[in-house]
């Protein structure tokens, strides 16, 4: 399966802004479940990136839910802004509840270590956070009183598929899911 990798070398100018996107997509590629065989050749001249690094706090999850929403309306994806805003919200909320330590200013030297991507890949989107954490994403069973735990099964429901891996140019890690457009759902 090296068409889809070699296909992102469209991104291979900008790798170096965007590498933890690009480690993502890559990945996103492998465990495709089908979407990147039947791109092929096909694979999208220029691939769409939208970006923002939100504050390490609660409250810039709203805001980028608003960009998500507005970022996949512009792309012609309106039908799944929803899901990709609630992926979205889902992702950011464990990134500032796990991954951020007591003092986020400290990690890197960034005053902002979290970052949010969207990529339009042609047959699918992708959603990515990066956090400074190295700790992989972990599912758990919640108490089903319990008014947290559940993120990773919504991500679950609602992506067509997700996973993590190794940030390349950061320390920590970053969470991906994509979501097939309708004309290439198998």
């Amino acid at each position: 399966m090296t068409a889809p990798a070699a296909q992102l070398a469209s991104l291979t100018a900008t790798r170096h802004r965007w590498s933890w996107l690009y480690a993502a997509a890559e990945m996103a590629a492998l465990y495709s479940g089908g979407w990147a065989e039947a791109v092929g050749q096909d694979w999208p001249a220029s691939i769409r990136v939208a970006t923002r690094s939100p504050e390490p706090v609660a409250s810039s999850i709203s805001a980028a839910r608003a960009f998500t929403v507005r970022t996949c309306q512009r792309w012609g994806a309106a039908d799944q802004a929803d899901d990709v805003a609630a992926v979205v919200s889902e992702l950011l909320a464990n990134a500032v509840k796990h991954a951020m330590p007591e003092r986020p200013a400290a990690v890197n030297g960034a005053a902002r270590p979290i970052r949010l991507g969207l990529l339009d890949l042609g047959p699918c989107l992708l959603c990515a956070v990066a956090d400074p954490s190295p700790q992989a994403p972990v599912t758990s069973e919640p108490d089903w009183l319990a008014e947290s735990g559940r993120g990773l099964h919504v991500v679950a429901s609602l992506a067509s598929q997700w996973g993590f891996c190794v940030a390349p140019d950061m320390q920590g890690k970053v969470v991906w899911a994509t979501f097939a457009r309708p004309s290439w759902r198998r």
